[in-house]
């Protein structure tokens, strides 16, 4: 997909890899960007950078959006489709993490599976109808390297994030054949809130899950976001901005029981257990 003159929505847009990824899509010339965060203050002040720099011709526009909620979805879907026209593109990029494993309370699985997974849910079903129609549309589904991998010390994001992998790609293997194109990103290491932060609003900074991250290489938001516009021209379904992750992926796949236990000698050494 080429972005020029393209109508396009992301979820998360407020900071991090969204705020990025809005960043670098203005430089596209889109005929409107949607900047959508729970938080609106901080979308509009994306918007307003955006704004700042872009070409007059790029509309911008910010709104709050709480994507557990899928009658918010359906309103900015339709709310944009008015204004703008068809959304070519809608990237399902908010996510939150919790640090926890499975002793999690049921309040917080429940709360990071409407984020993590039923978002992407939501958005499939408020954006299927019209694509299919027209025969064209694109869905960005933001996952995790940990969603091919695992993360450590956050079962709950692991868990919703490999739902959310195997969502993209039945809803490519189903819908691809008739103009849906999906792509997944599966970023691993990336200067956000959510890896970094501290507060409710932004993430959480998950203890070991967060630690066995930093320990390894961390690439910028901008970094992830050229490597999806380069992946979006051409049609990608797997989105690596490392991609060593592949690499991962394999050895994994070709022998598990040497990665299980690869992997919990990593977590006893981070952990001096």
């Amino acid at each position: 997909m080429e972005l020029t003159d393209r109508v396009v929505i992301v979820t998360g847009g407020g900071s991090g890899i969204g705020a990025a990824m809005c960043r670098r899509f203005a430089t596209e010339s889109p005929r409107a960007i949607v900047v959508a965060d729970l938080d609106g203050v901080a979308a509009a002040a994306v918007a307003d950078q955006i704004r700042a720099r872009a070409a007059a011709s790029v509309r911008v526009v910010a709104r709050a959006l709480d994507v557990a909620e899928e009658s918010q979805i359906g309103a900015i879907v339709a709310e944009t489709h008015l204004e703008h026209g068809a959304v070519d593109l809608f990237c399902s990029n908010a996510g939150i993490a919790t640090g926890m494993g499975v002793e999690a309370p049921d309040e917080v699985w429940e709360q990071i599976w409407h984020v993590n997974v039923m978002a992407h849910v939501y958005a499939a079903r408020a954006l299927l109808g019209n694509w299919l129609a027209g025969g064209e549309g694109h869905l960005l589904v933001t996952a995790s390297a940990a969603g091919l991998l695992t993360n450590l010390g956050d079962a709950p994001y692991s868990v919703t994030k490999h739902a959310a992998v195997a969502l993209a790609e039945w809803l490519s293997v189903t819908y691809g054949d008739r103009g849906l194109h999906v792509s997944c990103l599966c970023p691993q290491g990336v200067r956000t809130p959510l890896l970094f932060g501290a507060d409710g609003a932004s993430g959480v900074d998950s203890g070991l899950a967060a630690e066995v991250v930093k320990a390894q290489r961390v690439i910028e938001p901008e970094e992830v976001a050229d490597t999806v516009v380069a992946a979006l021209a051409d049609d990608r379904f797997l989105i690596l901005p490392r991609p060593e992750v592949a690499d991962y992926e394999r050895a994994r796949a070709g022998d598990r029981e040497r990665w299980l236990g690869a992997m919990r000698r990593l977590q006893a050494r981070i952990t001096g257990g």
